[in-house]
């Protein structure tokens, strides 16, 4: 028998026997506030000489460090990558965006349990942390609803997730995520993601701050500002009304005035010229410059709003007094401005499907920036936004596409506030970080051995305003356009095909990419070619590259862009299958968990009618711009199908009679010919079709379905249709393609 004795008295101040010792971060260690946001230019803010007021982040710039020669790798999920993890984009499988991911080793779009993130590190060395905004990381296939969590931002090292997960959200209609679980934003009048992430990652700081007050938190707040669609709300895209009129030519000139006035560009930088590739604003017609002009109205308001919600972030550090030993380190865009709008500036959706110019007539004007529209200025203010640099997004060879402010604030280590002009990538803010909180970086992490941290810390400039960079080489690759820096000098391919073009240029061996040289401590525009004068740099260079490129995974390129959005070239749930079966369900269907429905397919629903009058949807996927809905009005089958938004792909199709009490089969199909031809839609009931169309195109929605509720997003657009289905019950719901 076991001997008795009475339970020892806690001991929690001089350390518990047997509970297992929590992980404490080194004593005095900041906290960590980590901001990026999405295809914000150079030129853009204010503290740059932007014609955007961004107040936060310049005030966070004067008090702070601004530095004007840091680097991002020209698209987002590779800058993600890097920026998390301290290792180069291809060494860590995102050498393009998610979406575009291949089965090569720097492509994948899975980033290696040997490059745990900042975010990990840090969590076992006893902090607390916390992501709200926008994760392009987690692969495409592992978004459902039952993972695998594995890559999820709660699986890379974060306590706490709140925000969406892919490229771009509905800032009005947002599908979210809060930690594993898929939810949907609040049905409130004036709803938007920015002012709602905002509100999650304060509500996080004070629940971290009551519960765990001795442990220092990292926070990392990545918006989908201002990424496309460019929302905000109306009151504050009304106060930029008619101050883009002028145009891009114009606007681009003032803001390097601006520039060159502040000092935050050398006074021998020059302007770099206009493409030919892109429009003058003179060329454009009346109503091609004022929705143009709009556009530019909706992006300065977004990115205006985002920076009013990160200065709520900073007062309540401020408030609570955590502000002092905090370390905020602000990446303005995570690559240039976004250039992939069409060169016309009257088409005002943005996506590489189908526009029809003059579609959209001006007096839908005031519409853009709102709900019911998907805006993405044209290219013109792209350039404008990436003043004085030549290009923008996606092209890596140029400082358009990789050059982005970065601001770090921090008022107990830092004394010496201004300008820095060290060479620095994104690869060096993990580094920054471990260097500044006393981490150091594991080499095994969770019984992995880590791979080598490409970047080097920053904390040397924090003191030293003229010290020579520490980091004197980079290479730079995107989507084949492709660059290598190495001590003032950067080697450069010229773009061959243009960011809002989608189809695949000439094949390199049919059209070698032309090469470009800069000397940048004397050219910081990126405004002289000197290849011609000087080869031999030219050639040690991109000697550098090669061998930078067989390093870091980079190889085999791929200049392709379209093509890679294949499905196929991506692991897939629906790989093989030809059938689905879904049930009722508040919760959403992820496109990962949904086949595309791009050929010959067919919806079967099963339900069943209790005798009241049944109303409501079976399916809906999709939202008012793409997408289509099985539903019930008035007792009454219908189907209703978008290809685009316009009214001319908006097929409504409905049976005559209502359905009777009892069980019944719905489906809705679409067929085309195996000669091809028009692909036609129907409706059938109870193995009769009792209505067809001639559909002009496909829709192709990338949002998610439901079974037996609407859409957070609108789709059916029908007050009669109640929003969740009624009168008797949905018994499951099956694809054959």
């Amino acid at each position: 028998m076991l001997a008795s004795h009475a339970a020892a008295e806690p001991t929690q101040s001089a350390g518990w026997r047997h509970y297992p010792a929590p992980p404490e971060a080194p004593k005095g260690a900041p906290n960590i506030l980590l901001i990026l946001t999405d295809d914000v230019g150079f030129g853009s803010a204010s503290a740059l000489g932007g014609a955007v007021p961004t107040p936060t982040f310049d005030k966070l710039a004067q008090d702070g460090l601004l530095y004007n020669r840091f680097h991002t790798t020209a698209m987002c999920s590779p800058t993600r990558a890097a920026l998390l993890t301290g290792r180069n984009h291809h060494a860590v499988g995102s050498g393009a965006i998610a979406d575009l991911s291949a089965d090569e080793p720097g492509y994948t779009s899975v980033i290696p349990d040997s490059a745990a993130t900042v975010a990990k590190v840090l969590g076992n060395n006893g902090y607390s942390t916390a992501f709200v905004g926008k994760d392009h990381n987690t692969p495409k296939w592992e978004y459902t609803a039952n993972g695998p969590f594995d890559r999820w931002p709660n699986g890379i090292g974060f306590d706490y997730f709140y925000g969406f997960i892919g490229g771009y959200a509905h800032q009005f209609f947002p599908e979210l995520v809060e930690n594993r679980n898929l939810i949907h934003p609040p049905r409130q009048k004036d709803y938007i993601f920015d002012r709602d992430m905002t509100d999650h990652a304060i509500a996080w700081l004070r629940r971290q701050r009551n519960d765990t007050p001795s442990k220092p938190f990292m926070l990392y707040y990545a918006p989908g500002t201002a990424h496309f669609p460019l929302h905000a709300p109306a009151d504050w895209i009304a106060r930029f009304k008619g101050q883009f009129d002028q145009g891009w030519d114009i606007q681009r000139e003032q803001i390097f005035a601006r520039q060159k006035a502040m000092g935050v560009i050398p006074p021998d930088a020059e302007l770099t010229p206009r493409p030919s590739q892109i429009p003058a604003w003179d060329s454009l017609t009346s109503d091609e410059k004022k929705v143009a002009s709009r556009t530019m109205e909706a992006y300065a308001a977004a990115l205006a709003f985002s920076d009013h919600q990160i200065g709520r972030v900073i007062e309540e550090l401020r408030q609570t007094g955590q502000l002092d030993n905090t370390l905020v380190l602000f990446v303005q865009g995570d690559n240039g401005s976004a250039a992939e709008n069409m060169a016309s500036a009257f088409n005002q959706y943005a996506s590489f499907g189908h526009f029809d110019e003059g579609s959209h007539p001006t007096d839908h004007i005031n519409e853009i920036g709102g709900p019911n529209s998907l805006p993405a200025y044209p290219v013109g203010w792209a350039w404008a936004m990436d003043t004085p640099f030549q290009w923008a997004k996606q092209v890596a060879s140029h400082l358009g596409g990789t050059r982005n402010p970065l601001v770090v604030y921090w008022p107990k280590a830092i004394r010496e506030h201004g300008l820095r002009s060290q060479f620095h990538h994104v690869i060096d803010i993990a580094p920054t970080i471990y260097e500044a909180t006393g981490v150091k970086p594991p080499q095994s992490v969770d019984g992995v051995q880590q791979q080598p941290i490409d970047g080097v810390s920053m904390v040397y400039s924090f003191s030293q305003p003229t010290a020579p960079s520490k980091r004197r080489s980079q290479y730079f690759e995107m989507l084949g356009n492709r660059a290598f820096y190495e001590d003032g000098w950067l080697a450069a391919t010229t773009p061959k095909r243009m960011p809002w073009k989608a189809g695949a240029p000439a094949a390199e061996k049919d059209a070698p990419y032309k090469w470009e040289l800069y000397h940048l401590d004397a050219d910081f525009s990126q405004a002289h070619d000197l290849a011609s004068s000087n080869p031999a740099k030219l050639k040690a260079l991109q000697e550098g590259f090669m061998k930078a490129a067989r390093q870091y995974q980079v190889l085999p390129l791929d200049d392709s862009f379209l093509p890679r959005f294949n499905a196929a070239l991506r692991p897939s749930l629906m790989a093989g299958r030809t059938s689905f079966t879904y049930y009722p369900s508040d919760q959403r269907i992820t496109p990962s968990s949904l086949p595309s429905l791009t050929g010959n397919w067919r919806a079967v629903a099963e339900i069943e009618t209790n005798g009241t009058e049944p109303g409501g949807p079976i399916i809906a996927k999709g939202d008012q711009f793409t997408g289509w809905s099985l539903y019930i009005r008035h007792g009454k089958p219908m189907v209703t199908y978008r290809a685009t938004d316009q009214a001319m792909d908006w097929v409504v199709l409905g049976g005559d009679e209502k359905l009777s009490p009892g069980d019944h089969v719905l489906a809705v199909a679409v067929s085309t010919a195996a000669s091809g031809g028009a692909s036609i839609l129907s409706l059938e009931v109870d193995g009769q079709v009792v209505a067809k169309e001639q559909l002009n195109r496909l829709a192709h929605p990338q949002t998610s379905s439901y079974i037996g509720r609407a859409p957070d997003a609108p789709l059916i657009e029908d007050a009669e249709v109640p929003d969740n289905f009624s009168g008797g019950e949905i018994k499951k719901v099956t694809i054959s393609l």
